[in-house]
């Protein structure tokens, strides 16, 4: 497995629950995982039923087999006083700069440093060593932008290196990117077996391969249940409607005669088939589709009880046994 996994999907997929289940399945048996997330929102906070992430490391859950998994919302703004401070060693004066409102200026108008500094962040967690000489953690799990941006979020540093042909700003752009496209690192796309998710991630497949970023695997979440197979939606619409009405009766649901319950049952029994034969339909399409674009495809179930912490766990053994880890 890569060091570095990016989870992105588009909106709604639960791309922020995935990334929190991946990194719990990955630090399983012992291993160290750190759980990134920067667009600012304390997704995983919330998931993890914690207070709000500081910008800092911190441990917010420990994995089967003992395993730890660390959290770190990256403010841009304070990544950006690292920043000067690693390189420039401003110190003091990059804290005026903050009160003076420089810093903001920097993060939100200049072109890419903001994505720049979140990128970077990351894959110095990647990069950074222990005393011993060892990786300080064994993965890094970024709750990435959504597919639409998130091309442009990873290859953002390209663009810098091309403004600053020397220098530190060019040679951190350089180091971020021999990372984002070496194998140490995997984008991998959530989605929902719909239409307007699985096309959303075929294109953002594309764009990340055009612009030559390593695609992981695919996560298709909130899978539903089969209640019916392929036989048995082809019986729905071929049995008479008083059979029906008449196993009903004999399963002790309504009447025998004519006009009971067990008829009143059938009309809204056999739409509910329809309903569902017709999503049946739609989720084999779509998962054709994803299928052919040629990465592994991972499932998650749909949670009947929802999302709590309980369920963050059985989606990270899930992935564990569909061989993430």
């Amino acid at each position: 497995m890569s060091r570095l996994q990016v989870v992105s999907g588009k909106g709604g997929t639960g791309k922020t629950t995935v990334a929190a289940a991946l990194a719990l399945a990955l630090a399983t048996e012992g291993k160290r995982a750190l759980l990134v997330e920067v667009e600012g929102r304390q997704g995983i906070a919330q998931l993890f039923e914690t207070e709000a992430l500081p910008y800092e490391e911190r441990k917010i859950a420990v994995a089967p087999g003992g395993g730890e998994v660390y959290a770190l919302a990256i403010d841009p703004e304070l990544a950006l006083l690292d920043y000067l401070q690693m390189f420039y060693k401003l110190g003091s004066a990059g804290r005026a700069l903050k009160k003076l409102g420089a810093i903001d200026f920097a993060t939100t108008i200049a072109p890419g440093v903001r994505d720049v500094l979140l990128t970077g962040k990351a894959c110095e967690a990647v990069r950074r060593k222990d005393k011993s000489g060892r990786f300080a953690y064994d993965y890094v799990v970024m709750d990435a932008p959504p597919t639409g941006r998130i091309t442009r979020f990873l290859n953002v540093n390209n663009e810098v290196a091309g403004l600053a042909k020397i220098g530190p700003i060019h040679n951190q752009a350089q180091a971020v990117m021999r990372v984002l496209k070496s194998p140490e690192t995997a984008v991998h796309l959530v989605t929902l077996l719909e239409e307007m998710p699985v096309q959303e991630t075929a294109d953002g497949i594309a764009e990340l391969r055009t612009a030559k970023l390593p695609v992981g695997r695919i996560i298709v979440n909130m899978v539903r249940p089969a209640l019916l197979d392929d036989v048995d939606l082809e019986l729905t619409g071929a049995v008479a409607r008083g059979a029906i009405a008449k196993s009903l009766s004999a399963a002790g649901l309504g009447g025998a005669r004519r006009g009971g319950n067990a008829e009143r049952l059938v009309g809204p029994l056999l739409e509910q088939a329809e309903e569902y034969a017709e999503r049946h339909t739609l989720e084999h399409e779509q998962r054709a589709v994803l299928t052919e674009q040629g990465l592994p495809l991972h499932e998650l179930p749909l949670l009947a009880e929802g999302m709590d912490l309980a369920g963050l766990y059985q989606l990270a053994k899930e992935l564990r046994q569909q061989g993430i880890s």
